[in-house]
């Protein structure tokens, strides 16, 4: 779940309907990713672990806030995880080598032993299905690494950040980057962005579905989130 924070409530967006999104960035960049449906299916599938854990709203008790993916109980969230990436590896392998590199990718300095047996685990899967690549799969796998967290960053950003705000990107390392170009994102009011450079050859809509919590825990209805991505 990512949670948007309000003064009264809080916006919940499912973590895989984050990541379709991040998927049609992907598809409408302007350099295709190769191969392209292979490492456009990771990005619009990295998040498919969470997509029943998300059906439920879990509250943070410490906190008194719901449960984002940044403190999810680590005994419901690694199981979710693994049995995510088995999916997308039985649709297809690539794509699972990407997404497993992206989970592993946030454990690599892991100190509590589920997380070091999650990231190992998944290092093997990784060495294994490298051996079942192409010269050219494996020679842009770590570019299409990169370009998967570009836009994994820019959809965060879109379902954290109300829209047209000020705000800076969240902490990915260099923010927007990819082969040496930073990304900014540029608001022309409250449903319109682009990205400056733009990547985009033509303009194009994105809707995040979410619901709204109150304070008091009660729900207070879906909304969507609608954009325009400018060029």
């Amino acid at each position: 779940m990512i949670v948007r924070e309000r003064p009264d409530s809080f916006l919940l967006f499912g973590q895989h309907d984050h990541a379709l999104v991040a998927g049609e960035l992907a598809r409408r960049w302007g350099e295709r990713p190769d191969p392209f449906e292979a490492t456009v299916y990771a990005v619009a599938n990295h998040d498919l672990a969470w997509l029943e854990p998300d059906r439920e709203v879990l509250w943070n008790e410490e906190k008194d806030r719901p449960f984002s993916f940044m403190d999810y109980p680590l005994d419901l969230k690694l199981p979710a995880q693994k049995k995510g990436l088995d999916l997308v590896e039985a649709h297809d392998p690539y794509a699972a080598c990407l997404c497993s590199m992206h989970y592993a990718r946030f454990l690599l300095d892991a100190r509590r032993p589920g997380e070091i047996e999650f990231r190992d685990g998944e290092f093997r899967r990784q060495d294994r299905l490298k051996n079942g690549m192409s010269e050219g799969e494996l020679e842009n796998l770590e570019r299409n690494f990169r370009f998967l967290r570009v836009c994994d960053g820019i959809s965060l950003f879109l379902c954290i950040n109300e829209p047209g705000g000020g705000d800076d990107p969240p902490p990915y390392p260099g923010g927007f980057e990819l082969e040496g170009t930073r990304f900014v994102v540029m608001w022309e009011d409250t449903r319109t962005l682009r990205l400056d450079p733009n990547p985009f050859p033509e303009p194009f809509d994105i809707s995040i579905p979410y619901r709204t919590f109150g304070r008091d825990r009660r729900s207070l209805g879906d909304g969507l989130l609608g954009l325009r991505i400018a060029c």
